[in-house]
C-alpha cells in the first residue's frame, strides 16, 4: 500500500540541528504558528505561548545564556522530564543516541570538551536563523503540557510541509529564569522548550544522524480483532 502524504511528511521529519543561513519569512513562521493552534485542546483552553525571534532579538537571547553558563548559573527543574529513578532499558536507550549523535560528529565519548560545545550549541539554537521559546501559563494544570505537545508536533510538520527544518530543544528549559528575564517575560510563565527553525543544512553531518522509533507490537496492542 501506498504511503499517505501524512505518513511520507512524518517519516521525512528529522531532528535537524544545523542551518543554512537563508532567513525565514514572517509569513511562512505565521502559517506554522496557526497550524500549531489548530492541534486539539481539552475545553479549548490552547495552553502555550511562542515567542518567535530573529536577528539581533535572537543573538540577545543567546548572549544571555551565554553569560549564564559562563557565570555557571545553576540549572533550573521546574518540570520532571526524566523517570526517577532512569529504568535501565530506558537509560541505553539515551545513552545509545548520545553516542550516536557524537559518532556523527566525530566527538569522541571520552571528549568532554567537545561534547559540551556541541551541547552548548542548544543555547544558540543550534545557530539557526529562528529561535522561538515556549512558554505555559504556570496556572495550567499538567495536562495542559499534552495540548501543547500537541501543538508542537503539529508546528513541526508544518514546518516540514513548508520545506524547513526544526527541533525541539528541551535543554533551554535549564535557563527559564534566564530566558524570561531576557524576553521581559513575567514569572506568570513558565518556559517549556525552544525550537530551532530554518533551512536544514544537508551537508552537516548531525544531520545524517537519525534515531530509530520501536516496532509497532512493542508499543501497542490489539483486542477485539479478528
Amino acid at each position: 500500500m501506498n504511503a499517505s502524504p501524512l505518513e511520507k511528511l512524518l517519516k521525512a521529519r528529522h531532528s535537524v540541528r544545523a542551518f543554512t543561513k537563508e532567513p525565514v519569512a514572517r509569513a511562512d513562521l505565521e502559517s506554522i504558528l496557526r497550524a500549531a493552534r489548530r492541534a486539539p485542546s481539552g475545553a479549548n483552553l490552547q495552553p502555550g505561548h511562542f515567542h518567535v525571534l530573529t536577528g539581533e532579538a535572537l543573538d540577545q537571547l543567546s548572549a544571555a545564556f551565554a553569560q549564564a553558563i559562563a557565570q555557571d548559573v545553576p540549572h533550573v527543574q521546574e518540570y520532571s522530564y526524566f523517570p526517577n529513578p532512569m529504568p535501565a532499558d530506558r537509560k541505553a536507550r539515551q545513552r545509545a543516541a548520545g553516542f550516536a549523535l557524537y559518532d556523527a560528529l566525530g566527538i569522541d565519548k571520552r571528549d568532554l570538551d567537545g561534547r559540551r560545545r556541541q551541547f552548548e550549541l542548544n543555547y544558540r539554537f543550534f545557530d539557526a536563523p529562528v529561535g522561538i521559546v515556549v512558554t505555559i501559563d504556570r496556572s495550567m494544570g499538567a495536562g495542559c503540557f499534552m495540548d501543547l505537545g500537541m501543538s508542537l508536533m503539529a508546528l513541526f510538520l508544518a514546518a516540514q510541509e513548508l520545506g524547513y527544518g526544526a527541533t525541539g530543544i528541551g535543554a533551554l528549559a535549564n535557563y527559564g529564569p534566564t530566558a524570561l528575564e531576557a524576553l521581559g517575560l513575567g514569572e506568570d510563565q513558565l518556559v517549556v522548550c525552544g525550537i530551532a527553525i530554518g533551512r536544514e543544512d544537508t551537508e552537516h553531518p548531525v544531520n545524517r544522524f537519525r534515531t530509530e522509533r520501536d516496532e509497532l507490537d512493542t508499543f501497542a496492542s490489539f483486542r477485539g480483532f479478528d
